[in-house]
């Protein structure tokens, strides 16, 4: 059997090599889908919100955990490579590190070219709010939020589970980070449905966010970039997030490269502000999605490193 150090290394490169190809079915999907078709049956079997929710949140997490339980036990018992298999594409499904790369390269370019227009429908991918009003600072801006929110999401937080649950605490992380996307939304819909959602998402990225900011500040330094700025900011303005966990890394960023994150994001056409981060030292520009993405790629590789280590 495949040692698990060696399952997370070759589901690395898989990553590294093949990204997220839009021909391939993904498990987030799957568990999304499993998600949406709960929450009718659930809200008529369960009147209170709130315990609806957190119904939905077990069945979807366990059910996902368990489906992966079996199909890995089932392969197994066929054949034990067939097993490593399996379970190195378990964790290949939970990264997406070379996808962020390549959705956030897909706004640098038209944008560094001067197609606003593209770099608006591309930028519209990576982030849920309005976008075809933005300008060119607006579209960096929303590039680089999610560049540095789906460092811990899609990179470093699978890793950290990976290494200390396997493949099945990666996929069990996919499905609380997958039932916060669905659910997570603090409006009329799911404040009281998706809260336990939210709060299970929020509790899982508490050590991956943190940890991740800490090393933006060190890849900061290594990339010659504003190292101590990156630290004073993460001090200064982590909580200024609706989230416990988004500013964390945000604020990190945003010092790493003397922008100022947050400000006023508009959803269907509702304005809705957020505190800033950072100081505006330079106003922002595309060649910051390019920062952004070599901070995502360097706090990613000494967590795969030290993931390897623990593994």
């Amino acid at each position: 059997m495949i040692p698990l150090y060696q399952q997370i290394l070759l589901a690395i490169l898989l990553d590294l090599l093949l990204g997220d190809p839009r021909w391939l079915p993904h498990p987030v999907q799957g568990i999304g889908w499993l998600a949406q078709r709960s929450e009718a049956p659930l809200r008529r079997l369960i009147p209170n919100p709130k315990l609806a929710g957190i119904v939905a949140v077990v069945w979807v997490v366990s059910s996902t955990t368990l489906i992966g339980f079996g199909l890995l036990k089932g392969v197994t018992l066929l054949h034990p490579l067939a097993g490593d298999i399996v379970a190195i594409l378990l964790l290949y499904t939970c990264l997406a590190t070379r996808s962020l790369h390549d959705h956030a390269l897909s706004v640098y370019r038209p944008l560094k070219a001067g197609n606003l227009t593209e770099a608006r429908l591309r930028v519209g991918w990576l982030v849920g709010r309005d976008t075809a009003d933005l300008d060119e600072a607006e579209v960096t801006r929303a590039a680089v939020e999610s560049v540095a929110e789906n460092t811990v999401d899609g990179c470093t937080a699978p890793l950290l589970f990976a290494c200390l649950a396997g493949p099945l605490g990666a996929v069990a992380y996919k499905a609380i980070s997958t039932l916060d996307s669905t659910f997570g939304y603090k409006n009329e819909r799911y404040l009281q449905f998706g809260w336990a959602s939210a709060r299970l998402d929020d509790l899982a990225n508490l050590l991956p966010a943190r940890l991740s900011a800490l090393l933006t500040v060190a890849a900061a330094l290594l990339l010659r970039l504003r190292a101590g700025n990156a630290w004073r900011i993460f001090r200064r303005d982590r909580h200024n997030h609706p989230s416990p966990n988004g500013g964390q890394i945000e604020s990190a960023v945003a010092g790493a490269l003397g922008v100022r994150l947050g400000g006023i994001n508009s959803y269907f056409g509702q304005p809705s502000s957020r505190p800033f981060m950072g100081d505006p030292l330079q106003p922002l520009q595309s060649h910051h999605i390019l920062q952004a993405v070599r901070l995502m790629w360097l706090v990613y590789g000494i967590t795969a490193l030290i993931s390897l280590s623990l593994a």
